[in-house]
């Protein structure tokens, strides 16, 4: 895909106050988790979907730049005691560690609003139309909320301690994993204007690199170090989780990984512009290692 990372960590600086105001403490914690470098996969895909289906980068980065908010706040959420309870998150300490758990709760709440108040601006509604960015918003709300990923989480939680099947275990990591994915994708689409046929081929598309990307990570959670992922490991097995290497093995997780990877690329085919940096895209996220 195009590299587009410094236009958008560019454009979310955008949307972060500027001056000095009496809540600096929360647009501090904002800032720090929005700047820590991580991959920018999610709003990356919204872009190339955009410009697969006919659309401009500025026309689609507010949704781009909401996408990766949510990520960002539910990425504060989970490190929380009461969630994860991680101390670092790409090689830096978590928010919490640096603003406390009050404000990095609340600086997930503002993220949060920050996303659909970037959607629902003037500048984006203008420029893809009132319905295309309601369309857009509610797909990111729907996909991000109470049956998404916030309800994947609880389905995380919920299994704790507990053994149970693959089938639970792949309906979580579809739901906290992959759905954001799968929005970030579909909101590409939906904002170029392209054809349901795409937005559904976007989505498939979307789900399988999300399980994958996702098995990738029980499988580093493993076999790397912390220095290599740039947080801890091995919190899965302390936390006495259900993933799918505790169930399934390496093995099979790299054969799921290979096969997921193939439904990823065959989605692409409804496609007509040039899918080769998407297809290519999904291989390097199968391939990763941190």
């Amino acid at each position: 895909m195009k590299d587009h990372i410094k236009e958008i960590e560019a454009a979310i600086e955008r949307y972060i106050p500027q001056e000095k105001v009496a809540e600096q403490q929360l647009v501090d914690a904002v800032r720090y988790s929005l700047n820590l470098k991580g991959k920018r996969v999610r709003p990356s895909l919204t872009l190339a979907f955009a410009e697969l289906c006919g659309g401009s980068v500025d026309a689609a980065m507010p949704f781009a730049c909401a996408v990766e908010m949510v990520h960002t706040y539910s990425l504060i959420h989970d490190d929380l005691p009461c969630m994860d309870d991680d101390d670092f998150r790409r090689g830096q300490p978590a928010n919490h560690k640096v603003f406390g758990e009050d404000i990095a709760l609340l600086a997930g709440d503002a993220l949060q609003s920050m996303a659909y108040a970037a959607m629902l601006s003037d500048e984006a509604v203008a420029a893809v139309g009132g319905a295309r960015a309601a369309r857009a918003a509610r797909i990111l709300a729907e996909k991000s909320g109470l049956l998404g990923m916030v309800g994947g989480q609880v389905i995380d939680l919920s299994m704790e301690h507990q053994t149970v099947g693959i089938e639970l275990v792949r309906l979580m990591e579809e739901k906290k994993t992959a759905n954001l994915i799968e929005a970030a994708c579909m909101m590409g689409c939906v904002v170029a204007g392209a054809e349901e046929e795409k937005i559904a081929a976007a989505e498939r598309y979307a789900h399988a690199i999300g399980l994958a990307f996702q098995i990738v990570d029980d499988i580093l959670d493993v076999t790397s170090t912390a220095e290599e992922l740039g947080k801890p490991i091995g919190s899965d097995v302390d936390n006495e989780k259900n993933t799918f290497m505790s169930l399934l093995g390496i093995e099979r997780c790299r054969e799921t990984v290979e096969w997921l990877t193939e439904e990823a690329i065959d989605a692409l085919s409804v496609f007509d512009g040039d899918t080769k940096d998407l297809a290519d895209f999904a291989v390097a996220l199968a391939n990763r290692k941190k």
